[in-house]
């Protein structure tokens, strides 16, 4: 039968997805036999893609950016480590800014207003950890602030772990701030790390309830290189009546499970996580490559797409982004994009960072747009301010596929329907878009420092096409360090799942080693099939585990 007549079923029941007889569950087995839990992939996007680096920068410095917009329409920005948008100042270890402007008009800029001792005080001791901002909020006109104790002596331990943690008030826009400096509200590494759901202009779009919402994370912001506490990988949530954010005694965690079923208790130790993710990135690197084996729950941000009726958490590792959405605050939780910039070192084209916070003042007004801040200090690249790269993303919409045979290239961008590059790790030197752009001289790898096991080059479209034959071109291949596939194989996304398509013939034959040769096309035909995705995917071959390409085309031939 025709793939454009026939379609698989897919049913949704009770939030688990069927597809083909296969079912997506948010645990697996590890390898050693245990449990770890890992959250659904997202069935809410069809596509999502994040630029490979910051591409607005302002003139200020620091890190971490937690944000809140306030009723005088002003963005409130608090960063670590660095003198904020008053480059002439003294460096502080943290700083408070009034914000205007929009990254997408390229005119944002700043005014600092508080730092240092006038902001927050250091719970812990003094010559071992500093302040650093976590999550910012406005009620009413009136700021809210977390600030945590961060470790910031010398050697293994710099950074890896978050003992105390408080939120301090200002009523006159950021400029004196107060707090109860008898003791902190939080302490003994629970609930440490404190991110503000952002719900817009001084709150506005939360329209069912006078609570204020705040998510944390216990031990550390992420993960603890030297394991000198355990690695966050539980995500809690909190909640509080507006009126008493600064009285430890009001707020109620949540107690519910992951499944989004809430039930609330004002014991924090018996609290439960809104979001559980165990997984690992990058378990074994290169020779030279560290750190590695991280989790992916860290201090980022988690905003309220209002436009997509969406929840957005934004988490990173160390070579990672990791994005997360939800239908209510407390989930579920389905992880909707990880996007892979590799091990250091980074180019100015491409790397990842940390802090990942999008503020609710720059999505756009239909949700598909998101500016989000990043920074970063290591690989080679200085990316030490308020700086903004897009997310942009595609709900899903369930489509028939109607194209007809033809010559047209599915994977070119002008063909029509966000068609957007796909890879294992990432496109080095930031160069996804040479991918489809027809020139088959060019040479882009896969080459991230990760010692891989599986590697895959393709495109996801926000709807399906009929398809029956794909044209991958090689890169540059080395013989002594690697650029091929070992195996090779060709799979079409289908009601979100990845299925090999059989019965695949190549010409000329792929060789599976070297003697694939640089700048070489080879053609893939298959019977019909359909999708909303395609890629070529497999064991990626030499001593660097990676791969090459110069081009990927895709097309339903008569």
């Amino acid at each position: 039968m025709k793939p454009n007549t026939v379609r698989n079923l897919l049913l949704v029941l009770g939030g688990v997805i069927v597809a083909g007889g296969a079912v997506a569950v948010a645990a697996w087995r590890n390898q050693a036999g245990g449990t770890d839990v890992v959250p659904a992939e997202s069935t809410f996007f069809s596509t999502a893609a994040v630029e490979e680096t910051s591409t607005y920068n302002t003139d200020s410095d620091g890190d971490l950016w937690p944000v809140a917009w306030s009723d005088d329409d002003y963005l409130y920005g608090a960063n670590g480590d660095g003198k904020g948008f008053d480059l002439g100042a003294q460096w502080a270890d943290i700083v408070v800014n009034r914000i205007a402007g929009d990254p997408a008009a390229r005119d944002v800029t700043g005014t600092r207003l508080a730092s240092g001792d006038q902001v927050g005080q250091v719970w812990s001791d003094p010559a071992k950890y500093n302040r650093k901002p976590t999550g910012l909020i406005s009620v009413g006109g009136v700021l809210y602030l977390a600030v945590q104790d961060l470790r910031s002596e010398q050697g293994n331990v710099t950074f890896n772990d978050v003992p105390a943690a408080t939120i301090v008030k200002s009523t006159d826009k950021g400029k004196t701030w107060t707090w109860d400096k008898t003791k902190p509200m939080f302490d003994q590494y629970l609930f440490t790390t404190i991110m503000f759901l952002d719900y817009g202009k001084d709150g506005a779009n939360n329209t069912f309830d006078t609570y204020v919402y705040a998510y944390g994370l216990d031990n550390n912001w992420r993960d603890s290189f030297s394991d000198t506490v355990p690695d966050p990988t539980k995500l809690f949530l909190a909640r509080v009546p507006k009126d008493g954010i600064q009285d430890r005694q009001r707020w109620e965690f949540y107690a519910g499970d992951l499944a989004g079923q809430a039930k609330w208790t004002a014991d924090i130790k018996a609290r439960q996580p809104v979001l559980q993710d165990d997984r690992r990135v990058y378990p074994k690197t290169l020779a030279g490559a560290a750190p590695n084996n991280m989790t992916v729950i860290s201090q980022g941000s988690i905003v309220y797409n209002k436009p997509l009726n969406r929840y957005i958490y934004t988490s990173w590792t160390e070579y990672t982004f990791e994005f997360y959405e939800a239908p209510a605050p407390w989930g579920p939780w389905r992880r909707f994009l990880s996007k892979d910039f590799g091990t250091y070192p980074w180019f100015q084209s491409v790397h990842g960072g940390y802090g990942t916070v999008i503020p609710s003042k720059f999505i756009s007004a239909d949700g598909r747009d998101m500016w989000f801040n990043s920074n970063t200090f290591v690989g080679g690249i200085k990316n030490y301010s308020l700086s903004f790269r897009k997310l942009h993303v595609t709900p899903y919409v369930a489509t028939m596929p109607a194209n007809a045979p033809g010559a047209d290239n599915l994977a070119l961008p002008d063909h029509g329907q966000d068609v957007t590059p796909i890879s294992r790790a990432r496109f080095r030197f930031g160069r996804d878009a040479s991918l489809n752009n027809g020139d088959l001289q060019e040479t882009v790898d896969s080459k991230s420092g990760e010692a891989k096991t599986e590697d895959f080059w393709g495109y996801t479209w926000s709807r399906a096409y009929n398809m029956n034959k794909v044209v991958y071109t090689t890169g540059a291949i080395d013989p002594n360090d690697g650029g091929w596939f070992d195996d090779l194989r060709v799979q079409v996304r289908q009601n979100f799942r990845w299925v090999d398509v059989p019965s695949v013939t190549v010409t000329p034959p792929y060789p599976h080693n070297a003697q694939a040769g640089a700048n070489t096309s080879y053609t893939f035909h298959f019977a019909d099939t359909w999708g909303d995705g395609v890629r070529i995917i497999g064991t990626p071959g030499g001593p660097s585990k990676f791969t090459s390409f110069a081009e990927l085309a895709v097309y339903y031939s008569h």
